[in-house]
């Protein structure tokens, strides 16, 4: 059941306000209402930009900075069942799937929490040359100033929570907008953050059309960096508008992955089953293209089929659920459309392929063509498509053969192999013997290509935050 529909307010330089517009919020599975927001524009994104600047007056020390991420850690403890509550109603995730994210939500602000305590620039060896003679340097990393975050709707919390925990760990004041279809888990954070004690104007959150928001924060020269995660048509015409600005982009990908002759089929075929389909495959990373050597192609989907059959497809809010309902109709009937792309084309639908009342139905498709949306495209869906390989040269070829370049995996029990691999596939992120939907909050995580051009990570996210100061004394 659905929690009963409420208004939210969004905050801006510490007050929750009204805007006299609303916007509904609405399940993903049954349509019903699960909350509405005010509707904010060009006018509240200048007055929450204001407030960010005034904040920033006043810099807050890194102990006090930490002191409040943890304590934010500690509420998304305490509050976890309604934290994975709301972003199940408000994104139809599985409420398995919902109270990982609520989990990691908690690392991502500890993690923060100490890249705000050891903040630091590093020693220079001035005397390595004859000018640095009885010189001592260092540098400083200071905060870049006001950043505008745009989050998506997929992990409505932990999403939002690599945007702001890593800008306040740097001393940076937001402003947030969070996807419309799914405000709620981010204002809810901002609730805690407010409660943990983070002072008026750190943190303002605004739900409205990006046309008047995401206007308003590429074209004001006081946001000086802003981090967005989408898609890339999106993302890149923001780095284009926005030159003077750091602009973090982590968009989309086309997730390959490997399977070797050498490589543990059972284990692949469970990777696939559980990461190609968690939240109907609407992760960026969610495993897309699966590449199987020739002589281990027919065991694999042999043992692939059967368990994406075993999936539960149903109401989000049920715990036995393992697959939902994708975002909205328009995203429904687009993946439907692929999916019918390559049947006409000749490829084979193994499994699924059409619709359960709603819900699309986990689907494997083998051997597609390559040039098929299927393929080359973000699927950002519940399709996973098989193809076999005879060579590691052409599985290679395969998995960097699409504009994207997030995160890939292999399968093998060769070191060889892998290394190879490593070195080769042409992805922020290569994983081994594991899903390459794995992600641990704490690691560097970004991609090269059409995938974007940042790493975040609270560690990494508050380099791309800070700059670089050089300070000279003369002994």
């Amino acid at each position: 059941m659905a929690v009963t529909a409420a208004a939210r307010k969004l905050l801006v330089g510490g007050e929750w306000i009204e805007t006299g517009e609303w916007q509904e919020v609405r399940s993903p599975y049954s349509g019903d209402a699960v909350g509405r927001v005010p509707r904010a524009g060009a006018a509240e994104t200048r007055q929450a930009i204001d407030a960010a600047e005034a904040a920033m007056a006043e810099p807050m020390p890194a102990h006090k900075r930490a002191e409040i991420l943890v304590r934010v850690a500690g509420a998304l403890g305490r509050r976890h069942d309604e934290v994975a509550r709301l972003i199940s109603d408000e994104a139809g995730k599985p409420m398995k799937a919902a109270r990982v994210e609520a989990k990691r939500a908690m690392s991502t602000y500890t993690f923060a929490a100490v890249e705000a305590r050891k903040l630091t620039g590093e020693m220079i060896p001035m005397d390595a040359s004859q000018a640095g003679e009885g010189k001592l340097a260092f540098t400083l990393r200071r905060p870049v100033g006001i950043v505008g975050a745009i989050s998506p709707f997929n992990f409505p919390l932990n999403l939002v929570a690599h945007k702001i925990a890593p800008a306040l760990a740097a001393g940076c004041a937001v402003v947030l907008k969070p996807a419309g279809q799914t405000p709620l888990s981010a204002l809810l954070l901002a609730e805690l953050e407010d409660e943990a004690g983070l002072p008026p104007g750190w943190l303002n959150v605004l739900v409205g059309p990006s046309s008047e928001i995401g206007d308003v924060l590429v074209e004001d020269e006081r946001v000086r960096a802003i981090t967005f995660t989408g898609s890339g048509d999106v993302g890149w015409k923001l780095s284009e508008r926005a030159p003077r600005k750091r602009v973090s982009l982590e968009l989309g990908n086309s997730t390959p992955l490997v399977l070797e002759a050498d490589g543990d089929v059972g284990a692949a075929a469970r990777a696939v089953a559980q990461h190609g389909f968690a939240f109907a495959g609407q992760s960026c990373i969610s495993i897309q293209r699966v590449y199987a050597h020739q002589n281990v192609y027919d065991d694999f989907v042999g043992q692939l089929v059967p368990l994406v059959e075993q999936l539960v497809l149903g109401d989000p809010s049920d715990e036995d659920t393992d697959v939902g309902p994708v975002i909205d109709e328009e995203a429904r009937d687009r993946i439907l459309d692929w999916i019918e792309e390559a049947r006409r084309a000749g490829a084979e639908i193994l499994t699924g392929g059409r619709l359960e009342g709603e819900l699309i139905r986990p689907t494997v498709i083998a051997e597609p063509a390559a040039e098929l949306k299927v393929s080359c495209e973000e699927v950002f869906g519940p399709v996973v498509t098989v193809s076999r390989y005879r060579t590691l040269d052409e599985a290679i070829k395969l998995a960097n053969s699409t504009q994207y370049g997030l995160q890939a995996g292999i399968f093998t029990a060769s070191i060889r192999t892998a290394m190879r691999a490593a070195a080769e596939l042409q992805f922020g992120g290569v994983t081994v013997n594991e899903a390459p939907t794995f992600r641990a909050d704490q690691m560097p995580y970004g991609g090269v290509k059409a995938s974007g051009n940042t790493r975040e990570g609270p560690a990494y996210a508050v380099r791309e935050l800070t700059e670089e100061r050089v300070v000279v004394i003369d002994l």
